[in-house]
């Protein structure tokens, strides 16, 4: 709706969809208001122009940040909370972090087969900039050692004893780093 460049989704070009992840339109990261896009004006005349009445806008947080912005000014927008990091408020699991958990505690089921093949200690990194629900849920499915999240600050010192003492105790550790997780103090190690 930015640029006007639409196309028709049949059955056709929607088949298979629903086992595919991400965006097949490439609108990721499109804020209407940044640059000389004509934020609410602009968005006014291409729906216009098409005959649309408002927008369906499914996302997380930057889409319904802008979505919402888009309906303060003028446009009929519906928001629907789409997003894996599941990380929006009045919804208990927003639709995407399932999938993501499923996938992230397969491929640690898949490390830990490794790691214990191998006797090594295997790190994992989910998605989760600001929470670290995926690293949480995929976490405790997979059995981690340590799973550390953007909530709970941890040392590098302690991060070393979980995975020492699970060492300790014959098993091959698996630690779950959530990618917004950071040390609190990078001295102590």
């Amino acid at each position: 709706v930015v640029e006007g460049d639409f196309f028709p989704l049949t059955r056709h070009e929607i088949r298979g969809l629903s086992k595919v992840g991400g965006t097949i339109l490439g609108t990721s990261r499109t804020n209407p208001y940044e640059g000389e896009r004509g934020g609410a004006e602009n968005i006014a005349r291409t729906l216009d122009a098409h005959g649309i009445d408002g927008l369906v806008v499914i996302g997380g947080e930057g889409s319904l940040a802008a979505a919402n912005r888009l309906h303060e000014d003028g446009i009929n927008v519906m928001g629907v909370p789409k997003t894996i990091d599941n990380d929006l408020r009045a919804t208990d699991y927003s639709f995407g972090f399932d999938t993501a958990v499923n996938i992230a505690t397969d491929a640690m089921d898949r490390l830990r087969t490794t790691g214990d093949s191998h006797k090594r200690c295997m790190v994992a990194e989910v998605m989760g900039r600001h929470v670290g629900w995926i690293a949480l849920h995929a976490g405790m499915a997979a059995g981690a050692h340590v799973i550390c999240i953007p909530e709970v600050p941890m040392t590098m010192y302690e991060i070393c004893a979980l995975v020492s003492r699970a060492r300790d105790r014959g098993r091959a550790p698996l630690v779950v780093v959530s990618e917004g997780f950071t040390l609190t103090d990078m001295n102590e190690a």
